[in-house]
């Protein structure tokens, strides 16, 4: 059985984070939760452009994305996906309007009161990356309730 992109973005696009994984210039590990949406046209996830997240995917765009919904062992399902970015994008750019819309959508609750004050304090330089979600990408669902499985086409 295969998974197609769309199901699987209906799947976890509720999900609150996902991780991300990237390499520093000298190859060590870094990985960070972020927040993200999950639209037709791919995978937006949210990152300081002044951290760790972005020069690395700014250097080398091969990352790795996970994440998982449940909480108790027969509920636990999730997915990984590696491949590379297709786009580094500034917040103030103009092909930003729809994918940050829907990430305010997405977070409009968790950044009430002094919420949204205090988010833009910590990150001042909002960017988002981009990963398409494609035949290119390696991609792999578990599910407790039955076995990993391969979205058609990527690579083993």
């Amino acid at each position: 059985m295969t998974h197609a992109p769309d199901d699987l973005r209906r799947r976890f696009a509720a999900i609150p984070e996902v991780w991300v994984a990237t390499c520093d210039p000298e190859g060590a590990p870094h990985v960070a939760p972020r927040w993200f949406v999950w639209r037709e046209d791919g995978i937006w996830i949210a990152c300081d452009r002044d951290g760790r997240t972005w020069a690395n995917a700014d250097a080398d765009p091969r990352v790795g994305i996970a994440g998982q919904t449940g909480t108790a062992w027969a509920d636990l399902a999730g997915f990984t996906v590696e491949g590379e970015l297709t786009a580094l994008l500034r917040a103030e750019d103009v092909r930003m309007r729809e994918p940050i819309s829907a990430w305010h959508e997405k977070y409009r609750n968790l950044l009430l009161g002094d919420g949204f004050e205090r988010f833009a304090g910590a990150i001042e330089r909002l960017g988002f990356l981009r990963f398409e979600v494609d035949e290119q990408a390696e991609v792999r669902v578990w599910d407790h309730a039955g076995p990993t499985l391969p979205l058609r086409g990527g690579r083993s």
